[in-house]
């Protein structure tokens, strides 16, 4: 199991923070400073250690945030050129912190110091605040950097007003009404930077989950005309619409109809597996018209969860092109391995066909106890 990011964020963090704030501003009292951020660090999460040590720093910088704010710009180091931990730009979540918590009303200068922070780590997470709190003027600014020269700040545009934003609450204002965010995304579909490009198609994904008409509309204006790399990004921004097996996502890459073939030789080897194993999944399919079809091939696995009930869960396989009568067999090997993102527990695991958004029935295993 992955080791918890905590760990890569630990005392030298603060040290560092302190020492840069100490060589633009002499009155800072550095070794209260540790003091105070280092007490009770250990037992908090990442999040909450950058939100600890940014509380730390409004208790020993000048108590205006204007004088304050001016400090901690000062003493950051030129864009690309944090390090110091394994999380490396990571050193900056503080910063972020500290301009979401007491920035508020302090509109213009705030934003700056977002501009300046997003191009060393990322103000994804405090431009959130702002966006509710200043909504017409944070969306103007983010508008005008839409253009800017720097690929991170245009980045912002995209992940900071992302709906469903991981590690951070939502935004329900553009979950109700994505229309503001469509707008700016319109401005980054064809960015050069694959960086923004996959932050677009990650924002249009968040709001295809609460309007999913929405999304496939959309989708299908954006690949009229599209570029290759367009084209990535609809696929991108899709995804997780076409494990939902929505059918107006579907629709739009193409897979809109049941596809007419026959499955045989279905095969889960083997039918009792240790926990921490893995499972083979093969079978064949039969193109059975006189025609030729496009297939989406996916399969969905129902995990047993700790109270007994199933949680499905849909695995990309392949898009095959089948000619009229043509049979191909395929196959994929699932490890069951723990991982952070998924916990395994024993019972019966149903297995499931997905072609292109229709299930059908493949077979089971069962997860047993070593």
């Amino acid at each position: 199991m992955a080791e918890p990011l905590k760990n890569h964020y630990g005392p030298k963090i603060p040290k560092r923070i302190g020492g840069m704030i100490a060589a633009v501003y002499p009155a800072f009292n550095r070794r209260a400073f540790l003091r105070d951020a280092l007490d009770g660090y250990e037992a908090l999460e990442l999040m909450p250690r950058g939100r600890h040590i940014a509380r730390a720093l409004h208790r020993h910088l000048p108590a205006a945030y204007p004088a304050a704010v001016k400090i901690l710009l000062a003493s950051l180091e030129a864009p690309g050129q944090a390090r110091g931990s394994d999380l490396s730009t990571f050193l900056y979540l503080p910063h972020t912190f500290f301009v979401a918590e007491y920035g508020l009303d302090h509109l213009e200068i705030s934003l700056q110091a977002q501009y300046e922070l997003t191009q060393r780590f990322t103000a994804e997470f405090s431009i959130r605040p702002f966006l509710e709190r200043h909504p017409e003027a944070t969306l103007a600014r983010l508008w005008t950097w839409a253009s800017d020269p720097s690929e991170h700040v245009r980045r912002l545009v995209s992940e900071g007003t992302r709906p469903r934003l991981p590690w951070a609450p939502r935004l329900r204002a553009f979950q109700r009404d994505p229309v503001p965010v469509l707008a700016l995304l319109e401005l980054l579909k064809d960015d050069p930077a694959l960086y923004v490009r996959r932050s677009v198609a990650n924002n249009l994904n968040d709001i295809g989950k609460d309007h999913p008409a929405l999304l496939a509309k959309v989708a299908g204006q954006w690949l009229k005309g599209a570029s290759p790399e367009r084209a990535w990004l609809v696929r991108h921004a899709l995804r997780s619409a076409v494990k939902r097996a929505e059918p107006g996502a579907l629709a739009v890459l193409g897979f809109g109809g049941a596809a007419q073939v026959e499955v045989s030789q279905a095969r889960l080897s083997p039918k009792r597996i240790p926990m921490g194993g893995s499972v083979a999944i093969s079978f064949s399919l039969t193109n059975t018209t006189a025609k030729q079809q496009r297939v989406l091939v996916d399969f969905r696995v129902h995990f047993v969860k700790a109270n007994g009930s199933a949680n499905p869960k849909v695995f990309k396989l392949k898009v095959v092109d089948l000619a009229p009568g043509q049979n191909i067999s395929l196959s994929k090997t699932l490890s069951l391995a723990e991982m952070s993102t998924r916990k395994h527990y024993p019972g019966k695991h149903l297995v499931e066909l997905v072609l292109n958004g229709t299930m059908s029935p493949l077979g089971s295993f069962e997860l047993v106890k070593p």
